[in-house]
């Protein structure tokens, strides 16, 4: 019978990783000045729609100044500053 237990497992159990700060930065209706940032993801859970520009890491972003929207186009929410 073994007397010691798996040699990885102890190393996994003391990780603590930072969050990534993801999600929602400006709510629905609320003012965004020109490149505030309005949506940090992984992935397109949230599609660019008018107004709104899209990064590398699937930041969505505010190309320019005004109030922003969600809503539904075809299945997917999509973010809009207008």
């Amino acid at each position: 019978m073994a007397h010691k237990k798996a040699g990885g497992a102890k190393a996994r159990q003391a990780t603590r990783v930072a969050g990534k700060r993801l999600g929602l930065k400006v709510g629905s209706g609320q003012e965004v000045p020109s490149g505030a940032i309005i949506v940090r993801q992984r992935g397109m859970t949230f599609a660019p729609g008018e107004g709104v520009g899209m990064g590398r890491d699937f930041t969505l972003f505010a190309l320019k100044q005004g109030k922003v929207s969600f809503s539904d186009r075809r299945g997917k929410k999509v973010v809009s500053v207008s």
